[in-house]
């Protein structure tokens, strides 16, 4: 590793937001070849359901006009190497998919994803899927290569570079897990998130009003529209789902 890269990881580490560290990475992993990036998180995973939509931390820096189809059009649904992320942990080459074009495993939707990534130019890269101690949590990126790069290319440069990449993209899934992160229409306004806090600490409606200097019907209001806001059904639903969103006891910057 070289004091650049190491330069490069402490400044990760010290990014206050999902913008500026998406925005670093994205810009670090393009010197490797690495020009399109899609990185994908879950805590709400199912053994037959990845869960809903709406709850996943996405990010990426493809065009748009591929991602209204491989993720608006849920295309990942029958990805081959979204299918192996969730079987796997670590790093995977997609040479796989030759080899299962060769052996003739692929399905027919498998086959359609593949057909639509090549057309977009996306057909050389590498995949990384992260460890995780829960079973319903799963994290994964796609790194892929510039569309003048083969998959030879890429293994070669992988095998000098594989291990700091994967550090690298190890550390950004870890930081990425402890900033701030709000789904489409799941933002909490500062009293809902201040209610739920108390929630979360076991304050009462009756000490939380009082803390707070509301009325209890105030208090449960609020809570009434943070539940709405996270798409939950109970209090302690909306105080799991926003600490997990880290929108509670969250430092102002």
């Amino acid at each position: 590793m070289t004091p650049r890269d190491r330069d490069y990881m402490v400044a990760l580490t010290n990014a206050n937001s999902i913008e500026t560290l998406w925005a670093m990475h994205c810009t670090r992993m393009a010197e490797y070849g690495f020009d399109r990036l899609l990185y994908g998180f879950t805590r709400f995973r199912t053994p037959t359901s990845l869960g809903d939509p709406n709850d996943f931390l996405m990010l990426t820096n493809h065009d748009q006009s591929y991602t209204d189809v491989f993720v608006g059009k849920r295309l990942y649904h029958h990805a081959p190497m979204v299918r192996w992320a969730l079987e796997n942990d670590g790093a995977c080459s997609w040479r796989v998919l030759r080899q299962m074009v060769d052996s003739g495993t692929l399905t027919a939707d498998e086959k359609r994803v593949l057909d639509f990534n090549l057309a977009q130019g996306v057909k050389a890269g590498y995949s990384i899927s992260f460890r995780s101690v829960s079973s319903r949590a799963k994290g994964a990126i796609a790194l892929t290569a510039k569309p003048e790069m083969s998959q030879a290319e890429v293994d070669t440069l992988w095998a000098e570079s594989g291990e700091d990449i994967v550090l690298m993209n190890n550390l950004v899934h870890l930081k990425i897990l402890t900033l701030p992160y709000t789904p489409p229409n799941q933002a909490l306004t500062k009293r809902q998130r201040e209610a739920l806090e108390w929630v979360g600490d076991g304050k009462t409606m009756a000490d939380i009003a009082q803390i707070m200097g509301l009325t209890q019907a105030t208090v449960e209001k609020h809570l009434r529209l943070a539940r709405e806001a996270l798409n939950v059904d109970t209090t302690a639903q909306a105080v799991l789902k926003a600490a997990f969103q880290n929108q509670m006891f969250v430092l102002e910057f």
